[in-house]
C-alpha cells in the first residue's frame, strides 16, 4: 500500500495554519489517537471521531477526506514526535549527555502519550502497511544517519564497541515499552498505574544500563 500524508496533517508540511483550523486539527487528532488506540483501525468510525472532537463530521472531513487519511496523519504525528529528539544528533556531541536526554525525553513520551505509542505498535504488528510511504529511502536515510553518529562516537573512542544499530533498537524498544505494556507491568508489580515516580525511575535505571553498556558513566 503506497499512500501519501494528507497536505494537512500536523507535521510542519504545507501552509501555515491559521489559530482556528490548527485548534481544530489537534483536537481531530486527539480524538482520533484516543479512538485508534482503543478500537484499532476497523473499530473506529469517523463519525465517533467527530464526536468526541466537539465538531461536526462535515468539518472533520474538511481536514481529512477519509479515515485512513486521518489515521496515516495520527501515526505520523507519533513518529515524528519520536524522532525529533534525535534529529540534531551530532558527532561532536558528548555521548553520554545526547543518550541521556533522549532516554528521557522518549519516556516522558511515553508517559505523556502512551496511547500514541500503541497505535503505533498495532500498526507495526498488523505489517505496517499503512507506513510504508513513510518508511521511504529519505526515512532510511535519516536513520543511517543516526546510525553514523554513534558510530563516529565509536571511532572516535568516545564509547565501547557496539552495533550502532542494534543500539538504536533497543533504545527505540525500552522506552517504548513502559507505554505499550503498561498493564503488563502494572499487573506484575502491583500497581493501579504507572506514576510519573515509576517513570522517573524507569528512566534512571535504562540510563544506568544503557549507557553503561555502551561504557559510558552516568552522568550525576
Amino acid at each position: 500500500m503506497t499512500l501519501e500524508v494528507p497536505a494537512h496533517s500536523a507535521n510542519g508540511r504545507g501552509k501555515p495554519a491559521s489559530r482556528i483550523r490548527q485548534k481544530n486539527e489537534e483536537a481531530i487528532l486527539k480524538a482520533a489517537e484516543n479512538e485508534f488506540a482503543r478500537h484499532g483501525f476497523k473499530g473506529t468510525s469517523m463519525n465517533t471521531i467527530a464526536l468526541n472532537a466537539g465538531l461536526p463530521k462535515a468539518n472533520l472531513h474538511y481536514y481529512f477526506t477519509n479515515k485512513l487519511g486521518l489515521y496515516i496523519a495520527v501515526l505520523s504525528n507519533i513518529i515524528e514526535l519520536w524522532d525529533s529528539t534525535f534529529n540534531h544528533l551530532t558527532a561532536a556531541d558528548d555521548p553520554a549527555q545526547a543518550l541521556t536526554r533522549y532516554i528521557r525525553a522518549k519516556m516522558e513520551f511515553s508517559r505523556r502519550h502512551p496511547q500514541a505509542s500503541r497505535i503505533f505498535a498495532m500498526e507495526i504488528i498488523s505489517g505496517g502497511g499503512c507506513l510504508n510511504e513513510y518508511f521511504s529511502q529519505d526515512y532510511r536515510l535519516w536513520f543511517q544517519g543516526r546510525a553514523a553518529v554513534f558510530q563516529a562516537w565509536i571511532d572516535a573512542g568516545k564509547m565501547a564497541q557496539v552495533d550502532p544499530v542494534h543500539l538504536i533498537f533497543l533504545l527505540w524498544g525500552s522506552t517504548q515499552h513502559y507505554a505499550d505494556f503498561a498493564t503488563q507491568i502494572c499487573q506484575v508489580t502491583g500497581r493501579a498505574r504507572l506514576t510519573k515516580q515509576d517513570f522517573d525511575e524507569a528512566s534512571d535505571n535504562l540510563i544506568r544500563i544503557i549507557l553503561r553498556g555502551c561504557g559510558l558513566e552516568p552522568l550525576a
